[in-house]
């Protein structure tokens, strides 16, 4: 009923960019909090960063000052920018979203994407 699309992950150097982007589509009734985890080998699944659907951010420590996350409404999508990244970013990043259906209006849900890899080495 739900689907979430991610893209943009890669292969970049220390001290580099990239933007990820998450899409969700389906038979969406209502997006509440979206945001990005991130799963690196051997460690548990963290969260990189949320959003709520009036635009209150939350981040990681690890991540805070090189990270920003964003979202459009109108579009149902999340985006990822990550700035400086280093080697300790490499990892594969989920999109997560709480979502309820049309056919469910009022109960809430976890969604999640993929994942798609990001890593940072010279």
């Amino acid at each position: 009923q739900v689907q979430l699309v991610e893209s943009g992950g890669g292969l970049v150097q220390p001290g580099g960019s990239l933007r990820l982007s998450c899409a969700a589509s389906g038979s969406i009734f209502s997006l509440n909090i979206m945001g990005w985890y991130r799963q690196a080998p051997g460690k548990e699944r963290e969260l990189v960063a949320d959003i709520t659907s009036g635009g209150s951010r939350n981040y990681a420590d690890s991540v805070k000052g090189r990270f920003t996350i964003s979202r459009d409404n109108a579009q149902n999508t999340v985006y990822l920018q990550m700035n400086s990244l280093k080697p300790e970013d490499t990892a594969v990043y989920y999109c997560n979203a709480r979502i309820s259906v049309i056919s469910d209006p009022f109960r809430f849900s976890n969604y999640w994407g993929q994942g798609t890899q990001v890593t940072v080495s010279s």
